[in-house]
């Protein structure tokens, strides 16, 4: 769509992106991204809750599995011990059998007292033989089930690794009977071993089911190898989500930009709409001065009017030549020749050029070139207008009467042009901008500057391709100091 500037009746490009579909596209597509990051933690959730169900199988297979081998081996010892309790029974039985035979034999026997001695003196030894044999009957008969912890955690770690869980245990076995764990692996998780353990009866079919030993297994850090178990998943999800993030900011970013770009665009135009209506005006209005017969024409006159016609035609080709340097920028052609070049005469030159116009406004250029060395290797067009374009913005940001100073210096292997002025002065928030290509600082609704915002960004890039750097310092109302910085020419 095109509208005519009321004011100066110049045609410019409206924006095309509206804000507030823009605004609507961004609310859209953050609710389409929250929604889909919401949809993929429930999906994480779910696999979370999958991989807890398929740890909890999988530690009481393992563990049942441990019970059966131990209520086994306990069944086989207890028959083992059993039947070598009988045969101790037999032989308590046997012994006391011959010991009752051989006594009742001896006492049918006459015995002198000294072989009554000996009769009760074997007699004895023989009582002493059995009581042995019984109390050792007795305490067999009276053996509680032995623990193995150790074997235990042992059988515990191969069945679980089996199942491919491989991650800390607290191994307790609790008594119910005497109300206390008899054996704890560590002694760190006690509480934990009571309430959120794995819990199962040990020798189940041997033992009272409730007065059976209980086995308790506590994992402390489930929650942790449960999310490594889902490391990968949770990987890909998080890449993706970020890649999407990045995405979604970056397209906003590009819309945002190309935004911006166009409404510089379309304050270029207009721009150079005014700055060109301007000398076209002037000289239109020269040729219809010296084309009007009613004028009395003079040498003087012929002369006055040719020179604003030449003086208005420079202008136009030198704003012409800016747009097109900046077409060459753009393209990434533009050529630098490679001379070594004397910096203050370039300096000195370009002073002279703009000191007319300093004085016009009754001001004044002042140059202190200090640097001992001022060789340079460059392109003197470019290192002209560099210096120009420092000059021609100083004098256009001065509103009093402009007092400029050029000063050069030497720094370690290097040169550098500082131009300084008492002008309006840059706010630190477009100090970041003003190389920025057709950035103009913002006057509010005076539009007294002219330019097309060119000028900076094309001296950065001049001093950027020649190896050099750029800066500015500035104090709203106080001035400003722009200063580039060349590497000194090799000799």
């Amino acid at each position: 769509m095109l509208r005519v500037c009321k004011p100066c009746k110049s045609i410019v490009y409206l924006c095309c992106v509206n804000k507030k579909l823009l605004v609507g596209i961004v609310l859209l597509m953050s609710a389409a991204l929250i929604g889909m990051m919401g949809i993929q933690i429930y999906l994480i959730g779910d696999a979370v809750k999958v991989k807890e169900a398929t740890f909890v199988r999988d530690v009481n297979q393992a563990l049942q599995q441990v019970v059966m081998v131990l209520e086994k081996e306990e069944m086989e010892r207890q028959y083992a011990h059993h039947v070598n309790l009988m045969n101790r029974r037999a032989n308590v039985i046997a012994v006391y059998d011959s010991l009752k035979r051989s006594m009742a034999e001896d006492l049918q026997k006459p015995m002198s007292q000294e072989e009554y001695a000996a009769f009760i003196r074997r007699t004895t030894i023989a009582e002493e033989k059995l009581q042995e044999m019984i109390f050792g009957y007795q305490e067999a008969t009276s053996a509680v089930q032995e623990m193995q912890p150790v074997r235990i955690d042992s059988m515990i770690r191969t069945e679980l690794k089996r199942f491919g869980i491989e991650t800390q245990f607290e191994l307790g076995i609790y008594s119910p009977t005497k109300n206390a764990m008899l054996f704890q692996k560590t002694g760190r998780y006690p509480q934990q071993l009571i309430d959120q353990s794995f819990a199962f009866d040990l020798y189940p079919t041997i033992s009272p089911v409730r007065f059976a030993d209980k086995l308790l297994v506590y994992f402390p850090h489930e929650k942790r190898f449960l999310v490594r178990q889902l490391s990968e998943l949770l990987f890909v999800s998080g890449l993706l989500i970020l890649i999407i993030i990045l995405a979604f900011t970056s397209t906003i970013w590009v819309i945002l930009r190309q935004k911006k770009l166009s409404e510089m665009k379309n304050d270029f135009v207009n721009n150079m709409t005014h700055e060109f209506k301007t000398p076209i005006s002037t000289i239109a209005l020269a040729c219809e001065a010296l084309r009007d017969n009613d004028i009395q024409k003079s040498e003087v006159l012929y002369s006055t009017y040719i020179s604003m016609i030449d003086e208005e035609n420079k202008r136009l080709g030198s704003m012409a030549e800016q747009v097109l340097q900046s077409a060459v920028l753009d393209k990434g052609e533009l050529l630098l020749r490679r001379d070594r070049l004397d910096f203050h005469e370039i300096i000195k030159e370009a002073v002279a050029t703009k000191m007319l116009q300093a004085k016009s406004r009754n001001g004044h250029i002042f140059t202190d070139l200090k640097a001992d060395e001022a060789l340079v290797t460059g392109d003197k067009v470019h290192l002209t207008n560099i210096v120009l374009n420092l000059i021609d913005n100083a004098l256009k940001y001065t509103e009093a009467v402009p007092q400029i100073i050029v000063k050069t210096r030497n720094i370690p292997n290097a040169f550098e042009l500082s131009v300084t002025d008492n002008g309006i002065g840059i706010s630190k928030v477009n100090q970041k901008r003003i190389f920025e290509k057709l950035y103009r600082v913002p006057t509010g609704n005076v539009h007294n500057v002219k330019g097309f915002g060119l000028g900076l960004s094309y001296v950065k890039a001049v001093v950027d391709k020649m190896g050099g750097m750029i800066g500015v310092n500035s104090e709203l109302k106080k001035g400003s100091t722009f200063f580039i910085r060349l590497p000194l020419s090799s000799h």
